[in-house]
């Protein structure tokens, strides 16, 4: 009689909420996909600060996650297995998504096939997880709900982190003119990356290095309630608001619209992301490429405001 070897990886998972030091690798069983699904060899998720959220347990009340949980929302990976029913993808495939359960911090990863598409083929495959779930926040800020069109003066709010880096190419992208808040540790990458001027926001407050009101503030950071409160009178009336992080909102009088927004998971999007990665409008900025064991560490440094841009992690 022989018994049957089950494969086995590796995966980053929680099986309780609390600080960094929750996360821990195990080893678990290789998952095989399903109807509508394909099995992902990993190349790299990236760290998302909401991941640092949910794995503290402050998403509960509106993303609750059974535990142990494997993080990782973003994936950019090969194709090993595919499921029933699955058209369009095959073996070697080269492909990149945002995995809205999770997972793509292991090995390998079981993973929906409508939500994967092509990864561009001008990065390396590792540096195509930085693009999902920042570039998507982005591309909907910036175009959906911010409207951003040429000609018009912009304010990012907190350009030097991953969604502010697409943020602000995207909307250069669109013609409008870029002034980005960042430390001065992110302000040459942010010039780089197409603002026309960078604020220090540690030198004082954003209000007073401003020379005129702007037609949209896209804010990207917590803020406190002092702070949003200075934000919205740089909205010149009639503007617009767009916040992914703290709501802003302007004096009813102003005509500004404001909105707070949640990103959603939009193939059709990240198919025109990597359009423009391809085309070499849009860079994917890595600021880090560390192995998955450093996951921990990772979310240290976000939580403690030490991080650039994107980092990717490679099981």
């Amino acid at each position: 009689m022989t018994t049957k070897t089950i494969k086995t990886m590796t995966a980053a998972r929680i099986h309780a909420f609390g600080d960094a030091s929750v996360i821990r690798h195990d080893s678990v069983p290789r998952p095989r996909p399903g109807a509508g699904e394909v099995l992902l060899r990993v190349a790299a998720t990236s760290f998302n600060p909401t991941e640092a959220a949910l794995r503290a347990g402050m998403l509960q009340a509106f993303l609750p996650v059974d535990l142990p949980y494997t993080l990782g929302w973003d994936v950019a990976g090969t194709v090993a297995e595919v499921g029933a029913g699955v058209e369009g993808l095959c073996v070697g495939d080269r492909v990149v998504g945002r995995l809205d359960s999770g997972g793509a911090a292991a090995e390998y990863v079981r993973a929906p096939a409508a939500l994967l598409v092509p990864a561009p083929a001008s990065v390396p495959l590792a540096s195509a997880a930085a693009l999902p779930v920042a570039g998507l926040t982005a591309w909907q800020a910036v175009f959906e709900h911010g409207k951003v069109a040429a000609g018009q003066r912009v304010l990012v709010n907190g350009a030097g982190g991953g969604v502010g880096g697409f943020v602000t190419q995207l909307a250069r992208h669109a013609g409008a003119v870029v002034i980005a808040t960042a430390s001065t540790r992110s302000a040459e990458a942010v010039l780089r990356q197409g603002a026309g001027r960078v604020i220090d926001y540690n030198a004082g407050p954003v209000g007073a290095a401003l020379d005129a009101p702007v037609d949209t503030l896209l804010n990207l950071v917590p803020l406190s309630p002092s702070d949003a409160a200075a934000l919205a009178p740089l909205v010149r009336p009639g503007g617009r608001i767009v916040s992914i992080a703290t709501p802003i909102e302007p004096a009813p009088e102003s005509g500004v619209t404001a909105l707070h927004m949640v990103a959603r998971n939009d193939v059709g999007d990240l198919a025109a992301l990597v359009e423009l990665v391809e085309g070499g409008v849009l860079g994917i900025d890595v600021s880090a490429s560390r192995p998955l064991a450093d996951l921990a560490e990772v979310h240290r440094l976000g939580e403690a405001g030490r991080t650039r841009g994107k980092i990717v992690l490679s099981p």
